[in-house]
């Protein structure tokens, strides 16, 4: 095959993950529920609020050890000191906000879609434990009455990856729609 050949041949990429590394393992199948859930659904918007909240504390972190820096060269350290203990107080104050944030709300979550015409949120998360092969994935719909729903699959990380180490897109894609497609149904039935 020519390499003109390969730019014109459409076709979807092959992800390769070293099957024996599970934290690889775990983020190549989180980007392929991401891209299914995305890619399939046109009316589903990502929103990045979660990510933007995180990356506004870290920076608001950094600013904080900026302006100590700057501070504490214009006005050497004896001069600096109340403004050097506010600046490591405040620090570690946005470091431990950034990891309530991290661990208890978004726990695992990689993906957040936003359904305008329903006014539902959709959540998907992951967790994969080191030493075990079970990957649990949870998708989560909120509609604007606040209401979650939330269903698990719990399955081998084999089940979507072949012995070469290729992720088969088709059984991930098979798992998301099957878990969207009964939260879908499930509301249509209430």
């Amino acid at each position: 095959m020519t390499k003109k050949e390969d730019k014109t041949q459409p076709g979807e990429e092959l992800v390769k993950v070293n099957k024996w590394d599970g934290s690889a393992v775990k983020h190549a199948l989180d980007d392929a529920v991401k891209t299914c859930l995305l890619g399939d659904r046109p009316h589903l918007k990502e929103q990045f609020g979660l990510v933007n909240t995180r990356l506004a504390l870290c920076a608001l972190a950094v600013g904080v050890a900026i302006m100590a820096h700057a501070w504490d060269y214009t006005h050497p350290f004896p001069q600096s000191r109340p403004v050097l203990m506010f600046s490591v107080l405040a620090y570690f104050a946005l470091m431990g906000v950034l990891t309530l944030h991290t661990s208890f709300r978004e726990k695992g979550t990689f993906a957040v879609a936003v359904h305008k015409e329903k006014e539902r949120t959709w959540e998907a998360s992951s967790d994969m434990k080191k030493y075990d092969d079970k990957y649990l994935l949870t998708l989560s719909v909120r509609d604007a009455k606040g209401v979650q729903r939330e269903l698990h699959s719990a399955k081998s990380c084999a089940a979507y990856i072949d012995t070469n180490g290729i992720i088969l897109d088709n059984l991930v894609a098979n798992e998301v729609n099957r878990l969207y497609n009964s939260l879908s149904a499930e509301k249509k039935d209430k």
